[in-house]
């Protein structure tokens, strides 16, 4: 492994904005409706309404709500069966929905559960129960959403936040950006399948070199494909990466065929049915660093230019290699590979 660093531009910017969470209030009781939804627009909502489950389906076609608060009794169509018809649906297969109900007995949860409901709140409730539950269960359904179903680390937007939050905060952090080298060769020659066990041992790698390095805890994130993230203190970077690096190259060994592991590379057929070589996988690492009393960014978009811009540098070089940017102050500016 090596490791250099480069000088590049900061680009200032501002944090990215965050509209509020649209909420459908259904419930054909007015009194109820205008409560939930009075108290939902005062604490940051938006809120849109339905009578019954039959409006809901019929304004889900226009409207894009992150969460439904759900009547169990209305007309023309019940809160259970609005739930089913939200499940059967793939636009809607994901929505969270909160049950309002005075049912309070376990069977009639059950019933609510098995249909899909993902929270109930049991009338009377107050408003700090109403908002706790709201707020909770679009938290757990967001951070669902943002998971890597591959490999279960956060994706793009957990990874946004969590840069932008490291700004806020002031202090020292770095951000690695990692690509595995000639993937694509993989997937050719063993498939889709195989390119996956590739991705996977580079999570478990990725989480046994963040495990090692100890206090404070190192931030991990997959943005898809063979992309990775990491985010720790500018001390962790060195002996995370080198141990990252060390531990992938020994497990990325073993899921080659025997004979391709053994010669040092792999054949990939080419246009005019010859066969080209590929060499075994190996890391790019880009690193964009805040550091006291020298760099300083204002975007996290900034942050992630640099790191992509280390990362190509890491890929013009042999081997697995981490690039490093280092720049520290503009008179610093002349300064170039380390």
């Amino acid at each position: 492994m090596s490791t250099g660093a480069i000088n590049s531009n900061d680009a200032p910017g501002a944090d990215p904005a965050e509209k509020p969470d649209l909420v459908m209030v259904v419930d054909d009781d007015d009194d109820i409706a205008g409560f939930v939804g009075f108290n939902l627009k005062v604490h940051g909502f938006e809120v849109v309404r339905a009578r019954d489950g039959q409006e809901a389906l019929e304004m889900m076609e226009t409207q894009r709500p992150a969460l439904a608060v759900v009547d169990w009794m209305m007309p023309r169509m019940d809160g259970v069966e609005l739930t089913r018809r939200l499940r059967a649906e793939p636009l809607t297969s994901a929505l969270p929905v909160i049950m309002l109900t005075a049912k309070g007995m376990t069977v009639d949860k059950v019933v609510g559960l098995t249909a899909g409901v993902d929270d109930y709140l049991v009338k009377p409730f107050d408003t700090a129960e109403l908002l706790a539950r709201v707020s909770s269960t679009l938290r757990r359904n967001k951070e669902f959403r943002e998971v890597s179903p591959l490999t279960g680390l956060p994706g793009n937007a957990r990874v946004t936040r969590e840069i932008v939050d490291r700004l806020k905060a002031g202090k020292e952090f770095a951000v690695g950006y990692i690509d595995i080298d000639r993937f694509k060769p993989v997937n050719d020659v063993y498939g889709f399948d195989r390119g996956d066990d590739f991705i996977t041992t580079l999570a478990e790698s990725v989480h046994r070199a963040a495990t090692a390095a100890g206090r404070p805890s190192v931030f991990l994130g997959h943005i898809g494909g063979d992309d990775f993230v990491f985010i720790c203190h500018p001390d962790q970077v060195l002996p995370l990466t080198k141990q990252m690096v060390t531990d992938f190259e020994a497990s990325a060994d073993q899921l080659y065929d025997p004979e391709d592991a053994r010669r040092g590379y792999i054949e990939v057929p080419d246009r005019r049915g010859g066969k080209q070589r590929a060499a075994l996988v190996t890391l790019s690492i880009g690193v964009a660093q805040s550091t006291t009393g020298g760099r300083h960014y204002d975007d996290y978009r900034a942050v992630v230019a640099v790191a992509s811009e280390m990362k190509k540098v890491a890929k013009s070089q042999p081997g697995s290699y981490v690039a490093i940017d280092r720049r520290r102050l503009e008179s610093d500016a002349d300064d170039t590979l380390l």
